[in-house]
């Protein structure tokens, strides 16, 4: 007969069951809170249910996918103890790369891998995709959270995700639209957003910064302006693209501006940059001055300001322009399309 006392478990290898079922019952109304009317609950949860007879109005629709992560930035949440901006970073990655395409988003789901379960912690960091699923007009149909004892550290965590969208096959967009005379628009970013943090992490051990300290250049800590959520981009788009004729987008993530919007053009067309045309906010002044980064490398490392491109016909400029400032989106002319082989060209 077994001991009790000494009996192996699940608890006794570091898996919390009840902690888990208290995250989900913390976070449950701020899921709720992202559902569209499509959203069809399943009253066993182990699935997400959207009822698509919604796609009815469209012709041909093509569903639209998308799945990434926060990367490295998530060690800076952790060692500052905030939690509830990461979800934002999340669902401006994922969603975001749907919307290139012209995709309205539907649905995503959420995945957290830590080390131990701290039941409030999880709950703001989902509360936080619930909330940014809102801003971008998604729901959060569902999740999973995985307690992964002895492979990562009690207070180490991960996040990803996987979101769906829906556009007309008539209405993609993309490199097969854009010609030359188009206009570039650059979409202003709201920091560093969520690449290159790698390279952050390295300036900060390096150069012997403190999250703590505010430098000369900047208004707030260092920790607040690296944790500055990512701008989600997803209805400003979706705007843009009813205001005016857009041809393609661009979002600007890891490989900074040049590489990602050359993603975006045909092998006949170059975009032309003007770099005079913005200045990139303080928080890149410092990681170039602290970490003696070259401007090349900060060029093909960070978004430098420019969070999302918008290849527009020239006749429809102003009318993007003007949809961006009255949605509150900072927004400018940072080039043009012309022939050339593929390539973005920052002069």
């Amino acid at each position: 007969m077994t001991d009790e006392s000494s009996a192996t478990s699940y608890a006794a290898a570091g898996v919390d069951i009840a902690a888990g079922e208290r995250a989900v019952e913390l976070m449950k109304s701020r899921v709720a809170s992202s559902h569209r009317p499509e959203v069809v609950e399943d009253a066993s949860g182990f699935a997400g249910l959207f009822d698509v007879s919604a796609l009815k109005r469209f012709e041909r629709p093509l569903l639209a996918t998308s799945t990434d992560g926060v990367g490295t930035k998530v060690d800076l949440a952790r060692r500052l103890g905030v939690y509830d901006t990461i979800g934002h970073d999340l669902v401006g990655m994922v969603i975001d790369d749907l919307v290139v395409c012209g995709a309205e988003p539907l649905f995503m789901t959420d995945y957290i891998a830590c080390g131990r379960v701290v039941p409030e912690r999880i709950a703001a960091i989902v509360g936080g995709i619930a909330e940014a699923c809102a801003l971008a007009g998604c729901a959060l149909v569902g999740g999973e959270t995985a307690e992964h004892p002895g492979l990562l550290e009690p207070d180490e965590f991960d996040v990803a995700g996987a979101g769906t969208g829906v556009v007309e096959a008539s209405a993609v967009l993309g490199p097969h639209r854009v010609r030359a005379g188009d206009v570039v628009l650059g979409l202003a970013s709201s920091g560093i957003h969520s690449n290159g943090y790698s390279l952050v992490r390295h300036i900060l051990r390096e150069s012997g910064l403190s999250l703590e300290e505010t430098p000369a250049e900047l208004t707030r800590s260092l920790g607040e302006e690296l944790l500055t959520p990512t701008r989600i981009y997803a209805k400003d788009c979706l705007a843009l693209i009813a205001a005016a004729e857009v041809h393609a987008f661009a979002h600007i993530t890891g490989g900074g501006l040049a590489a990602n919007l050359a993603r975006s053009l045909p092998s006949g067309c170059d975009a032309v940059l003007q770099r005079s045309s913005w200045e990139p906010p303080p928080i890149f002044g410092v990681l170039e001055a602290y970490g003696r980064v070259p401007r090349a490398e900060m060029d093909k490392t960070f978004n430098m300001g420019v969070g999302m491109a918008a290849v527009v016909a020239a006749s429809d400029a102003d009318a993007a322009l003007r949809t961006a400032s009255e949605r509150g989106l900072p927004a400018w002319v940072l080039g043009e399309i012309v022939s050339g082989t593929g390539e973005a060209r920052l002069i």
